[in-house]
């Protein structure tokens, strides 16, 4: 059995890497998905980046990175080492799991990590989404104060600006310790419905599908590991495959975790008020707002992510020999 700490520095790694990598265009996923149709400031992605350059500077595209770098290496460790303990556990000695038996494993690993998720999630999208709610003000012929469901002052004080030419600065430990202290824990996890709707499905397709794609890749017996650049052809495929899939149920996790509004924006009562809500204004379309920006994130993030899994950097780091994690 392979080591613990070997697997969560492998997932740590891949997932710093991988979130270096491709933040900015996460930040422009977030930024399309919370767009209202009458309120559009961004007409794709590359637009996003560029008017977010503009306006906020190179460093801009990285705003929430903190958070996302603080918290991904317990929350890559927790999904991918929880998928292979799951799959080990039920192989139960056989040499290789039925399909369903991969799905049960990624279920797992997917209500594993939103412990992590969630709350990562939550601060990440506050700041990411800083910017256009300020963009959308400079549009409104009348200036609007940004608003938070039950005040806070802390949300508040950082998107409330005089003339609406900045952005006053707000760190992620000033969100979460006015969420705990006004709304306690439960603020850190709202939407955790949706970001389960989201993370079991994905690791339900995720896994599944990588194991089956990066097996094509071996080239005589089965004893053979996969070259590296097939191991990241495959989580790049997969990922963006269950990116995809998952889309409009990140969609709904960002709307509901987005807890500051310009004035006239709507404000959902949980997943069912979300979806009904956006089906009525908006229509089916705008379930996929973001598809393209996350299918982007995900496949490369994925990607590295088995790459740096696969070479086996904590075994390396703990001397130990890399184990394959898709052995069984």
């Amino acid at each position: 059995m392979a080591d613990l700490p070997a697997k969560l520095i492998n997932g740590g790694v891949a997932g710093l890497v991988g979130v270096t990598c491709v933040f900015p265009i996460d930040l422009a996923k977030t930024r399309l998905q919370n767009q209202r149709g009458s309120q559009r400031v961004y007409k794709n992605m590359m637009d996003c980046l560029i008017k977010t350059v503009r306006s906020e500077g190179y460093f801009g595209m990285y705003r929430g990175a903190a958070v996302n770098l603080t918290l991904v290496t317990p929350e890559k460790a927790i999904k991918l080492a929880a998928n292979d303990f799951f799959r080990q556990q039920l192989s139960r000695g056989e040499l290789k799991l039925s399909v369903f038996q991969e799905m049960l494993a990624g279920c797992g690993a997917g209500m594993c990590q939103v412990i992590v998720t969630t709350p990562m999630e939550m601060l990440k999208i506050q700041l990411q989404d800083a910017g256009r709610l300020v963009a959308q003000q400079r549009n409104l012929p009348v200036l609007h104060t940004v608003k938070l469901g039950t005040a806070s002052p802390v949300l508040n004080c950082s998107y409330n600006v005089g003339p609406v030419s900045s952005i006053r600065k707000v760190s992620a430990i000033q969100i979460a310790q006015e969420l705990f202290r006004t709304k306690g824990i439960q603020g850190l996890y709202k939407g955790l419905g949706a970001t389960l709707m989201r993370d079991i499905p994905f690791s339900v397709i995720y896994f599944p599908l990588f194991a089956h794609i990066n097996k094509l890749g071996k080239t005589s017996s089965e004893d053979d590991d996969v070259p590296f650049y097939w191991s990241f052809i495959s989580g790049c495929v997969a990922g963006c495959t269950a990116a995809v899939a998952v889309s409009p149920c990140d969609v709904v996790k960002t709307r509901l975790q987005s807890l500051n509004k310009i004035a006239n924006e709507d404000t959902y009562n949980g997943v069912a008020d979300c979806i009904r809500k956006i089906m009525r204004k908006e229509g089916p379309a705008a379930f996929l707002k973001g598809a393209g920006c996350r299918a982007l994130v995900i496949a490369p993030l994925f990607g590295i992510a088995q790459v740096v899994y696969f070479i086996g950097v904590g075994e390396f780091l703990l001397g130990q020999s890399p184990f394959n994690l898709y052995s069984v």
